[in-house]
């Protein structure tokens, strides 16, 4: 069987689900978290509620400072994630798997470029950006590694598995419902998606 790794990232991490796939019904080999950020760095965990907080420039625009605290934030979350997914993958090789692809579930802010004035330009900003800021982490991550990235749409994830998969959604929930049964809690919605995520990419289809 082929195994993979599926992201759903948040602010200041991402769920991860290690799924084995091949003929047959896919085995469930790990669900955890991969954290971005050391306990209570704050800076790292919300680099861009950290700049939101901070003076503005003229006009609002984003300072020096602020730029700076967000890089710092952001090649923090890198390293932080880079360390933790060697752990990871070191735990997986020690128990017989070897992930050979990451499934990153992704969303359609990605037409954003230039993060920061986003993300200051409204209170609710922030928080995408953050999931944004994470994401990329898990790809450095990833790359540090070796390890190929697929990237999957987390609006139009079910439709798509359910045609990679040739099964029905109703089928996939049940099969996500008894993996999660194996998982044991948290079993949500961020667990499902990243553990199907997973199962699609570890089919190789």
């Amino acid at each position: 069987m082929t195994a993979a790794l599926g992201f759903r990232a948040g602010r200041g991490g991402a769920v991860v689900v290690a799924v084995a796939a091949g003929a047959g019904a896919p085995r469930l080999v790990l669900s955890s978290y991969l954290a971005t950020a050391a306990a209570g760095d704050r800076l790292a965990y919300e680099p861009y509620h950290v700049a939101y907080e901070l003076p503005r420039g003229p006009g609002g625009e984003p300072t020096q400072e602020a730029a700076a605290a967000v890089a710092e934030g952001r090649r923090r979350q890198a390293d932080v994630a880079a360390k933790a997914l060697a752990n990871l993958l070191g735990t997986l090789a020690a128990a017989g798997q070897r992930p050979s692809v990451a499934a990153l579930l992704i969303n359609r802010a990605g037409w954003m470029t230039d993060l920061l004035p986003h993300a200051l330009s409204h209170p609710a900003h922030p928080p995408v950006i953050e999931g944004l800021a994470v994401r990329e982490a898990l790809r450095f991550a990833c790359r540090e590694r070796g390890l190929p990235i697929v990237e999957m749409d987390e609006k139009t994830l079910i439709e798509a598995a359910a045609v990679k998969l040739g099964l029905s959604p109703g089928q996939i929930d049940a099969t996500l419902k008894a993996l999660g049964a194996a998982a044991g809690k948290p079993w949500r919605k961020a667990q499902k998606e990243a553990c199907l995520a997973a199962w699609v990419a570890a089919t190789g289809r």
